[in-house]
C-alpha cells in the first residue's frame, strides 16, 4: 500500500540522458533532472510514471541503485500487446528530449532486514528486482535470483547481474524457456525450498504470478510479494451508487459503464491518476465509509478486508454510498 492515499502528484522536468540497449526489444532509458539538480531519493521497488507526449501516462521500475539522485533509470521493454506506452518510448523519445515525470512512489517495498531474500522475474519483471538485489549486495545480505527469460538474447542486463553474483558470493539462476531442451521455471520446487523466514518477490508475466502465488499459499502473507505491471480482472463498471467527497460535501453519481474515476473526471472534479488499471497506486484513495469493490494489484488480502483505502481507478462499490477523502 502507497504512504499517502491520494496525495498530490509532484512532477519533475528531466532530460533523456541516454538510451542503452539491453536485450532484445528492452532499452535503458537514463533521466536526469532538466536543471542539473538532485533528484527525490527513492528505495528499491520504486516506480516513476512517465507523461508521454501523446497523452498517455505509464509506470516503469527504476533499476539503477538506491543511492543515486543524479539520474534515473528505467528499462522499458517494446511489446508488441503493449497498450501504446512502451512503442511510444521505443519508437518516438530521443536523447536530449524533455520528459515530465513523477517522483518515485513505492507498491513493492523491499524488506531489508530478511534472513533470505528470493527474486523470482519474468522478462522485463527484472527491472524492480535488479535494483533491489543491488541494494541487497550493498548490505550484504543473503539472495538468490531465478530469471526467466525466452533466450539468453532476451535477458536484460544480464552482464551485471551476473556480476553482482559473483561480487556478492550470491546464486543466480537464469533460464531460458524458448531454447531447445528450455521449459517453463518450476516454481513450485523453488518455494518450496526457501525457509519460511524468507522473503520472496516475483513480478512478470500474469500466469507467472498466478502460478507463484499458487505455491505460495500457505505462507506467511507478510514474507510474499508480488509487482503486476498489467491488471488481471476488469475494472468494475456496475456503478448504480453514489460517491461523497468528505473535503468537499459533493456527491457523485456513478452510473453503469464508469468506474469511479471516469464519473469524477466527468463531474469536472480533479483526481490523480496514471495506469488506470489499479497497479501503480496513483489514485489510492482513503475510504471514510462504505465497502468498496476492490479490482486492483496492490492491495493485500488484509488491507482489502480492512477496507481502508482503495484504487478509484478500477475498484468500485458494494454499497450505496462511498464517502471518500477527497
Amino acid at each position: 500500500m502507497t504512504e499517502s492515499a491520494a496525495s498530490p502528484i509532484q512532477k519533475i522536468e528531466t532530460r533523456l540522458h541516454a538510451i542503452t540497449w539491453e536485450a532484445q526489444g528492452i532499452h535503458s532509458f537514463e533521466l536526469r533532472r532538466a536543471d542539473g539538480g538532485a533528484l527525490p531519493a527513492f528505495a528499491a521497488g520504486s516506480h516513476i510514471d512517465l507523461y508521454l507526449g501523446n497523452g498517455m501516462v505509464r509506470s516503469y521500475s527504476l533499476v539503477n541503485p538506491q543511492g543515486e539522485t543524479h539520474r534515473y533509470v528505467v528499462g522499458i521493454n517494446r511489446d508488441v500487446a503493449s497498450r501504446g506506452g512502451s512503442r511510444y518510448v521505443h519508437d518516438n523519445v530521443k536523447v536530449g528530449d524533455k520528459l515530465t515525470i513523477s517522483a518515485p512512489r513505492n507498491n513493492f517495498p523491499l524488506a531489508e532486514d530478511a534472513p533470505h531474500s528470493v527474486f523470482i522475474a519474468g522478462g522485463i519483471g527484472i527491472t524492480p528486482m535488479y535494483c533491489m538485489m543491488q541494494r541487497m549486495a550493498e548490505l550484504r545480505a543473503s539472495w538468490q535470483l531465478f530469471y526467466s527469460a525466452r533466450t539468453p538474447l532476451h535477458a536484460a542486463y544480464r552482464g551485471g547481474i551476473e556480476a553482482l553474483g559473483r561480487s556478492s558470493g550470491q546464486q543466480v539462476v537464469f533460464n531460458y524457456d524458448q531454447v531447445p531442451g528450455g521449459k517453463m521455471l518450476d516454481l513450485k520446487s523453488i518455494v518450496a525450498g526457501v525457509a519460511p523466514t524468507a522473503h520472496l518477490y516475483c513480478c512478470g508475466p500474469l500466469p507467472m504470478l498466478a502460478a507463484f502465488e499458487e505455491a505460495c499459499q500457505g505462507r506467511a502473507e507478510g514474507t510474499v510479494h508480488v509487482e503486476y505491471f498489467s491488471a488481471r480482472e476488469e475494472a468494475a463498471t456496475g456503478g448504480g451508487f453514489n460517491v461523497v467527497m468528505s473535503r468537499s460535501g459533493k456527491t457523485v453519481f456513478v452510473p453503469e459503464g464508469k468506474t469511479i474515476l471516469d464519473a469524477l473526471l466527468d463531474a469536472g472534479e480533479n483526481a490523480p491518476y496514471s495506469c488506470m488499471e489499479g497497479v501503480c497506486g496513483t489514485c489510492e484513495t482513503k475510504v471514510i465509509s462504505g465497502t468498496p469493490d476492490h479490482r486492483d494489484m496492490i492491495l493485500t488480502e488484509s488491507e482489502r478486508k480492512a477496507g481502508k483505502t482503495m484504487m478509484i481507478c478500477c475498484s468500485g462499490s458494494k454499497s450505496g454510498e462511498l464517502v471518500l477523502d477527497l
